[in-house]
């Protein structure tokens, strides 16, 4: 991204992976989570997070999640 580029860029993670119980937020295993990617806004990342949501929605189990990276990075931040 340019100095002159006046959007500016809020990072998002996408993964995801299989939980133990539907319900918890437990993974049953942290070696096979889905690293989907990182997104330079939530639209992108929505977009990946859907895609593959719908793509696993037979498996109960199964839940994708959006990461709000640039709140982490900086908490201050009003975005």
């Amino acid at each position: 991204m340019s100095e002159t580029d006046t959007s500016k860029q809020l990072l998002h993670l996408v993964f995801g992976g299989e939980l133990e119980s539907p319900e918890g937020l437990t993974f049953r295993d942290l070696d096979d989570l889905d690293i989907v990617g990182i997104y330079p806004n939530y639209a992108k990342a929505y977009e990946a997070w859907k895609a593959k949501a719908q793509a696993t929605v037979d498996n109960a189990h199964m839940r994708y999640f959006i990461v709000h990276m640039h709140r982490l990075l900086d908490p201050d931040a009003t975005a």
